[in-house]
């Protein structure tokens, strides 16, 4: 059964209203999230933590593809998105097809736009939306040794390229 975490954009803009209403920092962030290891974990975390909602805006496999390469996505949407639901500092997980989340974060204006260290801020997609609104934009540590690229290197060096079919 999916998540309830798991909603279309359509679906967050009169939630995000609601919580806004309130008082409530919206964090947002984006990501393949392709295969979930320790610094996703981390990076997460920590960006739940600038504010009081996180929401992830998730590439679709078609975007992934697009950005990765016809190998990638290694895990299918559905299952990237309920893993993030499961996470309990996640709250919202919105897919997109687009090549980045641009038109997200123009709908939702989050208050705090949150994106690995590794982007300089003005390589940000969205940053100049999130401070024109009064937001501010952080650039997350990323935990050391800690990348999915370097996952998969390590499978294919462990099994060989042969062994798990490429």
């Amino acid at each position: 059964m999916p998540s309830k975490k798991v909603i279309l954009l359509e679906q967050f803009l009169p939630i995000r209203e609601s919580l806004a209403s309130v008082g409530k920092k919206i964090v947002f962030t984006n990501g393949c999230f392709d295969l979930i290891h320790r610094g996703h974990i981390d990076y997460l975390r920590l960006s739940k933590n600038l504010g009081d909602i996180l929401v992830v805006g998730l590439n679709s496999d078609r975007s992934v593809r697009r950005i990765k390469g016809p190998g990638r996505p290694i895990t299918p949407e559905e299952d990237r998105a309920e893993i993030l639901a499961a996470l309990d500092f996640v709250d919202y997980i919105i897919l997109f097809d687009e090549d980045t989340p641009f038109e997200l974060i123009k709908a939702i204006v989050p208050d705090i736009l949150a994106k690995g260290a590794d982007w300089s801020e003005n390589e940000i997609v969205g940053a100049e939306i999130v401070k024109a609104a009064g937001g501010e934009v952080a650039r997350i540590p990323l935990t050391p040794g800690k990348s999915t690229s370097g996952l998969i290197g390590k499978i294919l060096d462990t099994f060989g390229r042969e062994k798990i079919g490429e």
